[in-house]
């Protein structure tokens, strides 16, 4: 027997399997809950908080780890070098990529017609920074243990990538941190393991809360939009995704296998942040190298959300388009350079693009009553572009160790 196929058996007989099957039973039951009694699945809220918190305090230690793990762990700097700019290439051409399908979606089906902004007043969200300048003061952290704190992913990266090119450049007098790393990556694989046995009721807590919250109401003329996401992710898939991942010459069957829990997992908590520990986990068990899955994962989750991405501009668009103003070419064409950049540092948490919509809007002098119509959508949106997402990361170190191969 194979050792692909060894790992394969050994991922299907073990925790992925029943955890899949409560995860989808916990899915039903928060479904359940909040159609037939909203007012109790309002209260659930504390329960799926839980689950959430535990996930995010595994995530800031595991990226630690497995990232200075990866940079260091061979103590090859430049293998390490090389595999980062490949990852930055592929990471950079895929965004793209995606800023392109959406935009061009956005334009042919034009989501914003039949809608009138009128009156809705939109939450209180903090601005993102929209310049240059900030989007890069605001990559370097005050501190780790305050990056982690906040669990910015995109400060944590950063800081780990600097400290694993330099424990891989000092060598043999760094090696009590990298083995340091080494324990702690496994340490938090195993906590990842107990953390994961609470998904199934911080899912069905999640699910029956927004339910409660009167997320499946009509969406009305926000169908449009909904309907041009949905075309853009779809057409991503096909004429991005796929051809990378045929490219990989990876085994479908296995793809799925370690795919199946955090492609659940994001989707039914809307963050793809939350499936980092198990994604990275489950390709490690089908046998990828771990300085590649070490480094691209967590990269992955600040700079390849493809399915984020790719609904910012038509979020955009769709303003544009409801309050009856016209973009020229020029102020595309300086709104697709933008976005390449604002769009890179959106952290893996629910609703994290809003953000980003709201300083594009406020660049371009578009009104923000858009922001209330587009979070009644959410429900419906989310989980979709989530699933991109996770797709899209676990993609990537298939298509790059590929490349790393020649």
């Amino acid at each position: 027997m194979s050792v692909r196929a060894e790992l394969a058996i050994i991922l299907k007989q073990g925790r992925g399997s029943s955890l899949t099957f409560w995860i989808l039973i916990g899915l039903l039951t928060g479904i359940v809950i909040g159609v037939s009694f909203p007012a109790a699945a309002r209260q659930l809220s504390p329960l799926s908080s839980i689950f959430l918190r535990a996930v995010k305090a595994v995530m800031a230690p595991l990226i630690f780890g497995a990232l200075i793990t990866a940079i260091a762990g061979n103590g090859d700097l430049r293998a390490a070098g090389r595999l980062g700019l490949r990852s930055l290439i592929y990471f950079w051409g895929v965004t793209t990529a995606a800023l392109a399908c959406g935009m061009a979606t956005a334009l042919i089906m034009h989501p914003g017609s039949g809608v009138a902004l009128v009156g809705a007043s939109p939450p209180e969200i903090a601005q993102a920074p929209t310049g240059f300048g900030s989007l890069v003061e605001q990559m370097v952290p005050n501190s780790l243990i305050d990056a982690m704190a906040r669990g910015d992913v995109l400060q944590i990266v950063i800081f780990c990538t600097v400290m694993g090119i330099a424990c891989a450049a000092l060598g043999e007098p760094a090696r009590p941190i990298v083995t340091f790393a080494e324990s702690l990556s496994r340490v938090m694989f195993r906590v990842t393991g107990y953390v994961m046995w609470l998904a199934p009721v911080g899912v069905g807590a999640t699910v029956a809360v927004t339910i409660g919250n009167g997320g499946l109401g009509a969406l009305g003329a926000l169908g449009r939009v909904v309907l041009t996401l949905y075309a853009a992710l779809g057409l991503f898939t096909i004429l991005v995704l796929l051809p990378l991942f045929l490219w990989s010459r990876f085994p479908f069957r296995l793809f799925y296998e370690a795919m199946r829990e955090p492609f659940i997992l994001a989707v039914t908590t809307t963050s793809s942040g939350v499936a980092l520990p198990s994604l990275l986990e489950n390709l490690d068990r089908l046998g990828l190298p771990k300085r590649i899955t070490g480094l691209v994962i967590p990269a992955c989750f600040c700079f390849n959300t493809t399915g984020t991405t790719l609904y910012i501009p038509i979020a955009v668009l769709f303003t544009a388009q409801a309050a009856n103003a016209s973009l020229s070419t020029t102020q595309l064409i300086v709104l697709f350079f933008t976005l390449m950049i604002t769009s890179k540092g959106a952290p893996a948490v629910p609703r994290s693009s809003m953000l980003i919509i709201i300083g594009t809007l406020s660049s371009l002098h578009l009104p923000m009553e858009s922001i209330g119509l587009l979070l009644s959508a959410e429900i419906v949106m989310d989980p979709v572009r989530t699933g991109v997402n996770i797709i899209g990361h676990g993609v990537a170190p298939l298509a790059i160790s590929r490349w790393e191969k020649g």
